[in-house]
This record gives C-alpha cells, structure tokens and sequence, in this order.
C-alpha cells in the first residue's frame, strides 16, 4: 500500500482549469486532503464556479487564481496539473515547461503512478462510453476490482489511487486531450481500445484533422509487443494508413459482423453492435471467461444521454441523446431508432458549432424524421437553410412541447443535438438534465 500523502505533502502544484464537471473539483480536493500547497487557476469567476468552489471550502492550503491565468503560477512549482481543453499554445504551459516543470493530467498521472495493475483506455470519437461502461458491467460480472476513471462525469482519476489494491484492473474512458496527458508521459495503456475516427473538436485543432488523430493515437503509440490494441474495422485502415510499422502492440480488429448472433444486446443500433464487438474484445484480451463476458455484454443498459429511453407518454417515446455533440453520432441515432425507414422520428437538435461538415446528417434526416425541431445557437445558424419548415427555439422547455404535440403513437422524440451545448447550458450534462426534467413533467 503506497503512502500517497507522503508522496504529495508539501508539494507546489498549480492546477489549470477547476471547470463544473467535478473531475478538477475532485483532482483539488484530493492533492488539498494530501497536503499539497495548491494553486488553482481557471479563467472562469467565482461565479460563474460557484458550484465547484463550494465542495472545496475549508482547505487553507488552497489559494485560487479566478477569472485568469497568472504566468507566476507556472514557475517555481513542483507539478501543473491541467485540465482537459487547455488550448495546445497556452503561454502558461510554455511557461512551466520553460522552468522545466513536468506538466501532468489526472488519469496519465494516475496511470504513471498506480503501479503494476493492468490498465484500459478506450478512445474514440464516438463510442468510448459505451464501451468503457459495457467493459465496467463485464469486468465486475467476472469479479474484478474496477477502478473507472478518466473522462467520467463527477470522477477525478487520480483520486482513485488510495483505492489501488494488486488485483485491481484500471478502466478509462480518455478524450482526445486526456491523451495528450499519456503523451507528455510517454505511457499508452496496456489495452488500448479505439472505437471509431470521425472530425471532431475541429475548432480546438484548428481544423488540422491529423493534429486530432495524434492526440488519439497516444493511446496506443507507447505500447510495449505484450499489450494489445483493439481497434473497430471503422478505424482499422485509418491507422493502417498513418501509423503503418508504428503500432508496438498486438493488433486485433473488431468488426460489427463477428457479433456473437445467438447473444442479446439491448442498446439498439448497429453502431452499438460495433460497441459490444470491441468490449468483447478487450475482455477477451484481459482473459475474461467467455460466459462472464456474455453475461455482462446481456445486461448492459446503456450509458445515461446517449439514446437513453427516458419514458413513454401515450405510445410516444422520448430519447436522451445529449452526448451527441456531432454529426455522426446524431447520424447513429436516426438509423438506430429507426432502420427501416418509416419516418417516425421528431427530432429536436441545434446549439454551438464546432465547424464539422454536416453534408451526412443533412441528407439522413429526411429519411427517418416526420418534423424537425431547432435550438438556436452557431451551429443552428449555419443548416437552418437545408432544414425548410423547422421550428427554431431558445428554450429547450418550448422545443419539447412542441415536439409532444406533433408526436403520435409509434413515434419517438429525439433529442439529439449535433452540435456543443454552449450556450444556452452549461454543458452537455446539464442539457440532458434539463430535457429528462422536462419530459418527466409531461
């Protein structure tokens, strides 16, 4: 058992980014518990982290630097710890790495830290979470100690490390800029699982497609011949072509077809048969036994927000799919909930563009929606003139109570957006919420 308070007392560390997710809040709430000397630096106000800031009153040992970034926060520190998201110039950073401080992110530093259990990532641009928690459900039906971490809601990774026994398994959801974080620290998982490779976040890359892809393939570039990456046939030539000679692992490729046909899967969709067919794969890898990894693979539910049944009024059925923040995924859920083509779909979509082309989804949603309904924002902005006849709102309670309204029996309402959430919420989470409190009011 390792003394993590030894290890971090009285170290100075500065994090960068507190956010509303709870992942900084907990990161700070562990290293203050730890006794480390913190700064922590966000350019968001008091305000506006009101939330965030009240789970950590009481630590003197915090001292916070809001509404800005302070380039005295960045020298003289033992550790930065950096959020998710920080843009790829930040001058902080390039302070720090100037004074030769080791830049961290909280599930690489876990990883880097945890020892010798065996560790998951699983990436991609659509289907991580539902393959990271598919994973969680079969990993337990066979046992194991699970420590779930990295891009999950409310969950600080490094915060995991006291929970750390020899026979744990580490199981991470990571974002393309949580591997950055693997990256900086030379380390990949040792079963790298990668879904599916779509654009995506082309804002924060600035529009450099392979700058994004990079960031992915962190997850599996610093494998050793012992560890295996899972990759869906979606990915397969992607990498085929980009990274030929310069995957260290075993490689094994999941394709939707090799799905057992005698097991059930409850999430619809094939997108979703790809999901379980990785799932089964690094399970396989990890040496699950086969009925364990059916059993957990049956019992899977689904992941909350994407194509989340909330309930049914009156034959009508309404669908969660805030996680869908680009067009692919929106794309999934139409021939998910509808693959024979009967046109029963009322979508309600819209919000933040992240300057993705939006050419596939335009041309899907004649083929499966009865009415389309919009949030205002960028990105609404931008395909309101492919969209003839859609209703636009600025309040999502409006949006849905015209979407029960022209709903009959047999149909189902979609919330699926396409685009970020900014704006109108405070982020993809909070937009679920809001449509799961409005529906359960119908």
């Amino acid at each position: 058992m390792h003394d993590w308070h030894t290890f971090f007392k009285n170290k100075r560390i500065t994090i960068m980014g507190l956010g509303l997710l709870g992942r900084g809040v907990g990161d700070a709430k562990f290293l203050a518990e730890m006794d480390a000397e913190l700064v922590v630096t966000d350019l968001k106000t008091e305000e506006e982290l009101k939330d965030s800031l009240e789970q950590l009153k009481g630590f003197p040992n915090i001292t916070y630097r809001l509404g800005g970034h302070d380039l005295a926060d960045f020298r003289d520190r033992d550790f930065i710890l950096k959020a998710a998201g920080v843009p790829l110039d930040s001058p902080y950073i390039e302070e720090a790495r100037k004074h030769g401080i080791p830049i961290k992110m909280s599930a690489s530093w876990f990883t880097e830290l945890a020892g010798n259990i065996p560790t998951v990532g699983v990436t991609g641009t659509r289907g991580k979470s539902t393959v990271t928690h598919m994973l969680d459900v079969i990993l337990k039906e066979a046992g194991k100690h699970v420590l779930l971490g990295g891009n999950v809601r409310g969950v600080s990774t490094l915060a995991l490390l006291p929970e750390v026994t020899s026979d744990s398994v580490a199981l991470m959801e990571l974002d393309s800029w949580q591997l950055q974080g693997f990256g900086d620290a030379q380390i990949s998982p040792d079963i790298a699982v990668f879904t599916t490779f779509y654009d995506d976040h082309l804002n924060y890359y600035r529009g450099d497609r392979d700058a994004y892809l990079e960031d992915k393939a962190q997850i599996f570039l610093h494998q050793t011949s012992r560890d295996v990456l899972v990759v869906s046939s979606q990915v397969a030539p992607i990498l085929e072509e980009k990274y030929r000679g310069r995957i260290p692992g075993q490689l094994a490729v999941a394709d939707s077809e090799d799905f057992p046909p005698e097991w059930h899967l409850t999430i619809p969709g094939e997108h979703n048969r790809l999901n379980a067919v990785c799932a089964i794969a690094a399970a396989r890898a990890l040496g699950i036994e086969y009925g364990n990894i059916r059993k957990g693979v049956e019992q899977f539910t689904g992941v909350p927000g994407r194509l989340e049944l909330v309930r049914e009024v009156d034959g009508v059925k309404f669908y969660n799919d805030t996680t869908a923040t680009a067009p692919e995924a929106t794309r999934a859920a139409l021939q998910a909930l509808d693959p024979d083509g009967q046109k029963n779909i009322v979508l309600i979509m819209g919000g933040t563009d992240k300057e993705l082309a939006m050419n596939t989804l335009l041309a899907e949603i004649p083929l499966h929606t009865k009415r389309v309904i919009l949030l205002a924002g960028t990105g609404t902005n931008r395909i309101l003139e492919f969209l003839p006849g859609a209703s636009v709102f600025d309040n999502l309670e409006a949006a849905v109570t015209e979407a029960h309204q022209v709903g009959t029996a047999g149909d189902s309402i979609l919330f699926s957006p396409a685009f970020a959430s900014f704006g109108m919420f405070k982020n993809e989470f909070d937009r679920g919420d809001r449509f799961i409190a409005i529906v359960n009011q119908l």
